[in-house]
Parts: structure tokens; C-alpha cells; sequence
């Protein structure tokens, strides 16, 4: 356990994003190793992973249900000296990890072949899709149970270990894309199955490894089976958290998905660009959603031990942090977009949807950090609704009015990033009105959720 109550809030913000950044850059490695190697098999190959990976976000919305109310719940315990709780806290969200995993293999199978269709722009990009969400499912389901470990060692101030676990998973699936994807070795290549199928072996390698840990290495929280019985209060006061957590993640899913389906009359180019362009964006992203991924246990353990300034400092040392970074990501992307496209596609009009998109989306940076920090703060409160409400703002000011885009005569794909722009500001200063005045309720003894 690293107690996060003392010492510079700058400090502890640098120790914790610097490796969670990292655990996170690994993770999203997943996606650009089985893209680049995907990338060879075509449009439509691109097109169906594209669509496919686009369920992650469903899965991360339901992993982030588990992950923000067991952060919030073991910091705040942590900060109030409090072992056993937050050690009964960590057994319970294992037990939902597991029922949620059941649920993912199960759904998943059943309605996969209707998710892939829906959203493949041909029979083909369907195809594809559909293969390699039946081998990448088990790969999202265990994501329960590694989120579920990880939450509870970022509670308790500890991000090494998880980091470190991600990094050789992915140097697990980097041995065996191109084994199982183009056949090397082997000489029998899978295609977008071994794509799946790799991510699925390397994840299960990473279960393994984080249960080797907690049982030989951590002492603060620990797997204890006699805390397994369901504890329904336990779980409401996780659910309750992380709900709306999970919920804004429930509208990347719905928003991502939305644009899939409206680009449909554009061809497999244009969804595999537009997909080439979310992976990329999201490993821009990664800084920005590392600052954000540890303002919540440090706020979380400093409003369990009653010091608001602390609360505060955390809140604006994140804001200036993550502005600096996405800036200089805002210049990276209106330099060089095209080049982060070519690398994983060589189709000229993939590479031009994919490079417009990146371009247009990077005025959203600054706004995007914010959200993140914003999104973060409440997380580590233990209070996660208002970060839902601003994200429920954008079926106003992005859905609605591209829905109404599209059925004009002259709709382009580059409205939606235009309309895109819009929402994510408006949302930003929507979420950032809601933040400062939760702020300025936080006082000396508020230690419960607000």
C-alpha cells in the first residue's frame, strides 16, 4: 500500500501516470499489432476487427462498472486506515468479475452474428468481423477479472505491478500474431481468427500472472474465498459508483458504433479508415487518460482522510497536466496524420478518411483531457453521475444532428467530425461547470460518497 495523503500531489500524479501510461500504451498495443498484421488482409478485413473491436467498448463500459467503484471504494478505505474493508471490498468485486465474465461469453456468442451484421457495411466486412469477435471474446470476458485485480492495487496506490503484467501480454500476442494471423512458422494462417485468438491466449496469460501476484506478493489485499459470499450491500455500493462510470463508456460504445452504421453508404475504406483512425486516437490519448486514471485514487484516498485542499490541488495539477500533454499531441496529429494511417493501411482512400478524421477529431484534444480529469475527479468522490450527464449530452449535440446530416442529399463524412467538434466542447464546459461546484462542496469531514 502507498499512502497518497502526504507529500506533493504533483509527485504522486507523475509516479502513478508514468506507469499507467505505460500498462495502457501496452494494452492498446493489442489493437495496433492484430490492425497492422490485419491491415494485409484487406478492407474488408480492417473493416469487420474494426467493427468488431468496436463491442471493447460495451466490455470496458462493464469493466469500468467493476474497476471505478472498487478504485473509489478501497482508496477512500485506504485513506481512512480502514484494511479490512478494503480488503472485503477487492473479494467482492472479484466474485462480480467472474459472474460478468459467464455473462460475456454468453451474450456474446449468442448475439455476435447479429452485432456483425448490423454493423459491416457488406457481407464480407460482416464475415470478418464475426470470426474474429468469436475468437477475441474470451480475451474482453477475462478483462473482468484483470480489471478487478489491477482496480484494487491502483486503490491502495500501487500501478507497477499491472503495468508490468500488460507489457508481456502484449509481448505475448506479438509472438503470436503473425504465427497465427499470416501462418509464419506454421505455414496454416487463420486470419482475423488468429488475430482473436491471440489476444485471448495473451489475456489469459496476464490472469495468470496477476493471481501469481496476489498470491505471493501482496499482503495488503488478498484473495480470501470466505469473502466470497455475496455481500448485496458490498455490491450496490461498488454498483452505484461505477454505473455511471461504466455509462460514459456505454456512450463511446453508442457513439463509435453510431458512426460505423452512418458511414455504411461509404464502403469498407471508409469504415476501415474511420477504424484505423479510433485505434490511433486512442493510443494519442493514453497520457491524458493516464493523468486522469490517477486522480482517482488519490482524490479518493485524500477525501477518505478529510484533507479538501489536497482534493482540489489533485483536481488542477491533472487539468494543467493533461492540457500540456494533449496540446502537444493536437500538434503531432495536424503534422504527420497521414503517416499514423499509412502505417496500418496502404489504401488510399482508407489512408484519406482515416488522416481527415485524425485531423479534424485533434481540435477535440484539449476538450477530451479535460473531460478525462473531470471524469476522474468525480470517480475518486465517489460520486460518478454528473460524469454521465454531460456524456448523455452528446445524444443531443452529436447524434441528433448527424442523424439529420445523413439524410440530406450532399452528407459527407467530414460533417460528422465538424458536428463531433462541437459536442465534445459543450460537453466539456458542461462537465467542467459540474466538477468545480462539486469541489467547492468537499469541507473538512465529508469522508462518505457525496
Amino acid at each position: 500500500m502507498k499512502d497518497l495523503t502526504q507529500g506533493p500531489v504533483q509527485r504522486h500524479l507523475i509516479a502513478m501516470a508514468v506507469p499507467i501510461a505505460a500498462g495502457m500504451l501496452f494494452q492498446t498495443l493489442y489493437f495496433l499489432v492484430d490492425l497492422y498484421f490485419v491491415g494485409r488482409l484487406g478492407n474488408a478485413a480492417i473493416a469487420g476487427v474494426g467493427s468488431a473491436g468496436n463491442l471493447s467498448f460495451l466490455l470496458m463500459a462493464l469493466t469500468q462498472v467493476l474497476g471505478v467503484g472498487t478504485v473509489a471504494l478501497i482508496s477512500q478505505a485506504v485513506g481512512r486506515k480502514e484494511q479490512d474493508t478494503a480488503n472485503l471490498v477487492f473479494n467482492q468485486a472479484l466474485l462480480l468479475a467472474f459472474l460478468g465474465l459467464a455473462a460475456c461469453l454468453g451474450l456474446g456468442y449468442a448475439f455476435g452474428a447479429h452485432f456483425a451484421a448490423t454493423f459491416g457495411s457488406d457481407s464480407a466486412t460482416a464475415a470478418a468481423g464475426l470470426s474474429y469477435l468469436h475468437w477475441y471474446l474470451p480475451a474482453l470476458a477475462l478483462q473482468f477479472v484483470l480489471v478487478a485485480m489491477s482496480s484494487a492495487l491502483r486503490g491502495t496506490g500501487i500501478v507497477k505491478p499491472a503495468m508490468v503484467v500488460q507489457m508481456i501480454t502484449v509481448v505475448v500476442n506479438v509472438v503470436l500474431a503473425p504465427v497465427l494471423i499470416g501462418g509464419w512458422v506454421t505455414g496454416h494462417p487463420l486470419g482475423v481468427a488468429g488475430a482473436g485468438l491471440a489476444s485471448s491466449i495473451a489475456v489469459a496469460f496476464g490472469v495468470l500472472l496477476m493471481s501469481l501476484y496476489f498470491a505471493r506478493l501482496e499482503h495488503y489485499v488478498g484473495v480470501d474465498v470466505r469473502l466470497w459470499v455475496p455481500r448485496l450491500a458490498s455490491w450496490r455500493r461498488i454498483l452505484a459508483i461505477g454505473a455511471p462510470a461504466g455509462g460514459e463508456f456505454v456512450m463511446m460504445f453508442v457513439i463509435f458504433s453510431f458512426i460505423y452504421w452512418v458511414i455504411r453508404p461509404f464502403g469498407a475504406p471508409a469504415q476501415a479508415g474511420f477504424g484505423v483512425g479510433t485505434r490511433v486516437m486512442q493510443a494519442i490519448f493514453l497520457p491524458a487518460m493516464a493523468v486522469a486514471f490517477s486522480v482517482a485514487p488519490i482524490i479518493g484516498q485524500n477525501f477518505g482522510a478529510k484533507q479538501p485542499e489536497r482534493v482540489r490541488a489533485t483536481f488542477w495539477s491533472a487539468a494543467w497536466m493533461s492540457a500540456v500533454l494533449m496540446s502537444l499531441s493536437m500538434i503531432v496529429v495536424q503534422w504527420r496524420a497521414p503517416a499514423l494511417i499509412h502505417a496500418f493501411t496502404a489504401d488510399a482512400a482508407a489512408v484519406q478518411v482515416g488522416a481527415d478524421y485524425l485531423r479534424f477529431i485533434s481540435w477535440n484534444f484539449l476538450c477530451s483531457g479535460f473531460i478525462f480529469t473531470c471524469s476522474g475527479t468525480f470517480q475518486g468522490l465517489g460520486n460518478t453521475w454528473p460524469a454521465l450527464w454531460s456524456s448523455l449530452s452528446r445524444l443531443a449535440t452529436f447524434v441528433a444532428p448527424v442523424l439529420w446530416l445523413s439524410a440530406q442529399p450532399h452528407f459527407a463524412i467530414t460533417q460528422v467530425w465538424v458536428v463531433s467538434i462541437t459536442s465534445v466542447t459543450l460537453q466539456a464546459l458542461l462537465i467542467g461547470a459540474l466538477v468545480i461546484r462539486q469541489l467547492r462542496r468537499v469541507a473538512p469531514g465529508s469522508a462518505t460518497a457525496l
